[in-house]
């Protein structure tokens, strides 16, 4: 539960009241207002409070999901904790530290991101379509003035 009370859940906490309570007033603005002959008033004054709805759903869904959610790393794991970003060595002429990776992969849910090799296209009909191309991108080249509907091949 110390989670929920960090200066940013603190703001969210107000935030949230504060939220509630404007849309929560302005529904019962709109009833007043629609009691005393607005008739369009009556639409506003059911719509406020599904603001306000919606708002204390958003809350509990994000106050759920941090409770769901590992807890931050003590002062002894960090302290323990290799520094530097993952993939780095840990140390001069250390290796990296494949736990260390594996932690921030599990704490953050971000994965490295994994190079592919290009392979070169082999013989084929990408090859005879590419050639095409090529020669149609080199004949507007040689003819800055032409319009692509003007090529003769």
């Amino acid at each position: 539960m110390k989670r929920l009370w960090t200066p940013a859940w603190i703001a969210r906490h107000v935030a949230m009241v504060v939220l509630v309570t404007t849309f929560l007033g302005l529904g019962w603005w709109q009833v007043s207002r629609a009691a005393a002959g607005n008739a369009i008033s009556w639409g506003y004054a059911v719509e406020w409070p599904i603001f306000a709805g919606f708002v204390v759903f958003v809350w509990w869904r994000e106050v759920r999901h941090t409770l769901r959610t590992e807890a931050p790393p003590t002062g002894d794991a960090v302290a323990s904790a290799p520094t530097g970003h993952p993939g780095e060595p840990v140390g001069p002429g250390r290796a990296t530290a494949p736990d260390a990776i594996d932690a921030e992969q599990s704490r953050t849910g971000i994965r490295r991101p994994v190079r592919v090799a290009r392979v070169p296209a082999g013989p084929g009909e990408d090859d005879a379509d590419l050639a095409a191309y090529n020669r149609y991108l080199s004949w507007l080249n040689a003819n800055p003035g032409a319009k692509p509907g003007d090529y003769p091949g």
